[in-house]
């Protein structure tokens, strides 16, 4: 492995123009802002319009994060897009954005790794520009989680929103960049969470769709148990492996699942909750969007500055996790 150092060059975010509040839920479904704010404390998310794909979201967010970091699309090598709601099954998600962009000396694959798909791409596209294959890589988490919503469903329905983050990552200065990251998977947890037709397994049907397989089912107990496990075992091993102690770390950018979880997890690792970037309250939980959508928030008001250790750290279907430690690099 070469010596070449990967950081974050640029970031951007997109979320659609439509505002669903708790309060309109409450004309949908049995439910209350109370309930919904003090369980999970989103107030709001932002809805895709129905002509609006995950490709159309990762779109606007790539544009941003080429301005970002005063690049085009012509430099760029490789494209990764974490999302397990694509405009379809194939081609990629991935390949539809290269021609949009018009990235036209890009490759291009989709992750699917659900809410730890954005830091399962970061950790992908720094082996890439490491090894010197590549030089700039395009990372985008994208959701378009309202389209596989049983919104009769007041446990999930409350939950989510739709929404899409861009990194680009390439080379930068010693002693910047990613320090440590890891990647983790127990697919023994895989039917906690998960979207039962529409595969090879449970084709479409008539009889799926009547029985809403094709809607996302969760069981919420079993997921908050694992991801306050997850998110405080796997954020002290990458803290260890980048070399630093908790003390060390300027901001905590979380999987923005749940307030609670984050909540405790924070506690657990020892950390002060003003270092804790959440955006959940107006976004609720876009999955593979939720992380690069909280930087790009965090980079935009000049919260995270050049030479911060930024902790990341995400959970999600398979089940998934990962972590990653990145000192900043905003020149």
């Amino acid at each position: 492995m070469s010596d070449i150092r990967v950081g974050i060059l640029g970031t951007g975010s997109y979320l659609p123009e439509k505002v669903l509040t708790n309060a309109d839920l409450e004309k949908m479904v049995e439910t209350s802002d109370e309930w919904i704010v003090s369980r999970t404390g989103i107030k709001e998310r932002r809805i895709a319009s129905k002509s609006q794909a995950a490709s159309d979201l990762a779109y606007e967010a790539a544009l941003k994060a080429l301005e970002h970091a005063n690049l085009t699309a012509e430099d760029l090598d490789l494209i990764l897009v974490a999302t397990i709601t694509p405009d379809m099954i194939f081609p990629s998600t991935s390949c539809i954005l290269q021609d949009k962009l018009g990235a036209t000396k890009a490759a291009a694959f989709d992750i699917s790794a659900a809410c730890s798909g954005f830091l399962y791409g970061l950790s992908t596209a720094q082996q890439f520009i490491q090894s010197g294959v590549y030089k700039h890589v395009l990372v985008i988490g994208v959701e378009t989680l309202s389209k596989i919503i049983d919104w009769n469903d007041r446990n999930t329905c409350v939950l989510f929103g739709d929404g899409a983050g861009a990194a680009i990552l390439g080379p930068v200065e010693e002693g910047y960049g990613i320090m440590s990251f890891e990647l983790g998977a127990d697919g023994s947890g895989g039917n906690l969470l998960k979207l039962p037709a529409g595969g090879s397994r449970l084709p479409a049907t008539l009889e799926t769709v009547n029985q809403g397989l094709h809607y996302l089912q969760m069981a919420g107990k079993e997921v908050f148990k694992f991801a306050v496990k997850v998110m405080e075992q796997a954020s002290m091993r990458v803290i260890e492996k980048a070399g630093l102690n908790k003390e060390d770390i300027h901001f905590l950018v979380p999987h923005q699942a749940n307030l609670r979880i984050i909540d405790y997890a924070v506690k657990r690792i020892g950390l002060d909750e003003e270092k804790v970037v959440i955006n959940l309250d107006h976004y609720g939980n876009m999955s593979a969007a939720s992380i690069p959508v909280a930087l790009d928030d965090a980079v935009k008001m000049n919260k995270i500055q050049h030479g911060d250790n930024v902790l990341m750290i995400g959970f999600g279907a398979g089940l998934t996790w990962g972590a990653m430690v990145i000192k900043w690099y905003g020149k």
